[in-house]
């Protein structure tokens, strides 16, 4: 359910302070330390902020949806682990152990769900998200497959749906083939495939595959296109349908690159909310005051990306990486003569 004020909030905090904090703060996130930048602020009241709210992912999708076009473009599904090592999870709710990309192994942190979409005219934007909260009791499978729905009955209306290996489980598979939602998912070597339905099943890395891809039947999923790439010595292999068997025979290498190009993006994404936007960097351990602050986070992103795709910044770290020029210079200036006199 969407939050909604029923009167204009008087707290000394609120989100558009907090948003500009996580854009503006270097290093430390806490709030102390948005209490001592602002000497009228008690660092009670950003804590009361951050446990009082209760924004939900459709919050975040009301703030974007009017400045995307909501049909046509590319819906994007991954995870990222927020790095949490020195928190106890006895403590921290929502910290658990969760397997890392970035690390190669199981690591300490929360593990953030995104859907990101980047509309026909190169917004992008997160869209929908899941904190794993292993009480819950479900998969990331069950979370993808949800914010697929949720987006899908708030108005989004994608070309394609993407996503990694991990998710490309024959529920969701199918579940998107029986509702003739097209799909880009790269698939592990080791996924069965045939090039006739009556032949026998073999390992999709030892299929020869064109450039334009080759149609195949994906065991338990049926037909779809496979294509190959080579990434760092190793070869990764990815899967395509169209609701349209014709489209889908014709579709090229061209086009499959376009498409995981915007793929990447979600990953670019993740980086961008970690390194610009502070989603990592927070020092409170209350249920309601992580999801605020996860929320901030994700929306101060998006305000990065309007101004980027507005032309106002040339991209997401261009704010940050400017913001202290000044006093840096002025800085230099005012100690260069003491320095040289040394």
């Amino acid at each position: 359910m969407m939050r909604v004020l029923s009167k204009p909030s008087s707290a000394q905090c609120n989100l558009n302070l907090y948003t500009l904090f996580l854009l503006a703060e270097p290093k430390s996130v806490s709030c102390q330390r948005l209490a001592q930048i602002l000497e009228t602020l008690s660092h009670d009241s950003v804590n009361r902020f951050l446990v009082r709210e209760r924004y939900t992912p459709e919050d975040l999708f009301e703030v974007v949806k009017p400045r995307i076009e909501l049909q046509g473009g590319t819906l994007s599904g991954d995870d990222t682990v927020l790095d949490k090592p020195y928190s106890d999870p006895r403590k921290t709710t929502l910290i658990d152990y969760f397997w890392s990309g970035k690390h190669k192994k199981v690591v300490k942190g929360i593990n953030l769900i995104t859907i990101y979409y980047t509309d026909p005219n190169g917004v992008s934007v997160p869209v929908n998200y899941r904190v794993n909260d292993k009480r819950d009791g479900k998969t990331k499978h069950d979370y993808f497959r949800e914010m697929l729905l949720e987006v899908m009955t708030w108005g989004l209306m994608p070309g394609i749906i993407t996503a990694d290996s991990w998710y490309a489980c024959v529920e969701t598979l199918t579940l998107l083939k029986h509702q003739e939602w097209g799909f880009l998912f790269a698939i592990e070597s080791n996924r069965l495939v045939s090039v006739e339905a009556s032949q026998e099943y073999a390992q999709v890395c030892h299929l020869e595959i064109p450039p334009d891809g080759r149609i195949v039947y994906l065991k338990q999923v049926g037909l779809v296109k496979v294509f190959r790439t080579v990434f760092k010595d190793e070869f990764r292999h990815y899967i395509v349908f169209l609701p349209d068997l014709t489209v889908l025979e014709s579709f090229t290498e061209e086009e499959f690159k376009r498409l995981h190009d915007h793929h990447w993006g979600i990953e670019q994404f993740h980086r961008a909310v970690k390194q610009v936007c502070n989603i990592e960097r927070f020092f409170v351990r209350d249920h309601n005051a992580i999801h605020t602050h996860i929320f901030s986070a994700l929306r101060a992103f998006v305000q990065l990306e309007f101004k980027r795709a507005a032309g106002d910044i040339l991209n997401w770290y261009q704010v940050k990486r400017n913001l202290f020029n000044p006093i840096i210079s002025a800085f230099i200036q005012d100690h260069l003569a003491e320095m040289s006199n040394v």
